[in-house]
């Protein structure tokens, strides 16, 4: 027993905070199963991308730059000149001009004119912030020079949830285009309004590029991942799918095997063994990695104090909660406390 306790996603903006946020709505799903794409909606109706700050450079020559690893994800938009990426995983990706890339886990990696324009160590990149270049006419004729906008972003997810887990390294949107024709358009606008560099720019071209970025994770979630295994296929399964959607939306409720067999409309036995058999852990394991998913999210950004987030979710007391919390993520919660950079560091 657990005693401790077809329309498509859509792009709502908020003026004070560029945020875009994934909504409710019917996801396109291409399974025979009813109801697949709306389980995963469920689950992921509250997804956000907040973006926090965005920079640009003009580069000629041979230049290599690296970006270290951090907690937000990390966006770059080929302006003008193609260049390459060297991904996380150390091989080289050539970006055409236009191209666009979220590299949503904050891995480190390079920029470079490239392969062989790189110099060691790596010099960290440094480029102006948007809104502080003034109108700069040959800007205009940029396709001969590298114009690069670079920019940081926060989910409002943890990263032990996981899909985070199921992303590639790097997430590209040319790569999603046949299946979001509307990306071109996005793409093209961006390319204009970083060249143009006309009054009122930074603005819009900050605008855009939260709304691509948010339009690569909505193109990823509903074709670019592999729906034949891992938790979305978890999701998708008809039983399960409406455990993991019940787990997710209230992890504050003293699920037992009993009440989550009951969702799944199955016996206990049942339920158990298909659950370890799908999502490859158990229903307490499970379920626990999702509490304390939370709990680091808000202790982290100072939405909760360790005593509420223990009482948030359902805990008997402060010291339950912090046995729990370490155990999932190997530190004591109060290690962090207000720290988002720390919480969000790769291990």
């Amino acid at each position: 027993m657990m005693t401790a306790p077809g329309e498509r996603l859509g792009l709502e903006y908020s003026c004070s905070h560029w945020r875009f946020y994934v909504m409710k709505s019917v996801m396109r799903d291409n399974s025979s199963e009813n109801g697949a794409g709306d389980r995963l909606t469920e689950i992921l109706r509250d997804l956000r991308l907040d973006g926090l700050d965005y920079g640009r450079r003009h580069l000629e020559g041979a230049w290599a730059f690296a970006f270290p690893a951090k907690g937000d994800a990390m966006f770059h938009f080929i302006g003008g000149k193609g260049c390459w990426l060297k991904r996380p995983t150390g091989e080289w990706m050539e970006l055409l001009s236009g191209d666009a890339v979220l590299i949503p886990r904050g891995d480190a990696h390079a920029l470079a004119s490239a392969p062989d324009a790189v110099s060691t160590p790596f010099p960290l990149w440094r480029c102006e912030p948007l809104g502080t270049a003034r109108y700069d006419p040959r800007a205009e004729q940029s396709e001969a020079r590298h114009l690069l906008l670079n920019g940081s972003m926060r989910f409002n997810l943890d990263r032990l949830h996981p899909l985070f887990a199921l992303m590639p390294d790097v997430l590209r949107a040319n790569e999603l285009m046949r299946h979001e024709p509307d990306t071109g358009y996005l793409l093209e606008a961006l390319a204009r309004e970083m060249a143009s560099n006309r009054v009122g720019g930074a603005g819009i071209v900050s605008r855009l590029a939260d709304v691509l970025a948010a339009q690569i994770i909505r193109s990823w979630v509903e074709y670019g991942h592999n729906s034949a295994e891992g938790w979305i296929a978890a999701v998708k399964d008809r039983q399960i799918g409406r455990v993991l959607v019940a787990m997710h939306r209230h992890p504050e409720r003293n699920w037992t095997i009993e009440s989550l067999a009951e969702v799944m409309g199955a016996s206990r036995a049942s339920f158990a063994a298909k659950f370890v058999a799908v999502v490859g852990s158990t229903p307490a394991d499970y379920l626990r990695r999702v509490r304390m998913s939370q709990a680091k999210l808000w202790l982290s950004r100072g939405k909760a104090t360790i005593t509420e987030a223990a009482f948030r979710l359902g805990y008997g007391s402060e010291a339950s909660f912090s046995r729990a919390f370490k155990k999932t993520i190997g530190a004591p919660p109060s290690h962090y406390v207000g720290k988002a950079d720390a919480t969000e560091q790769r291990k």
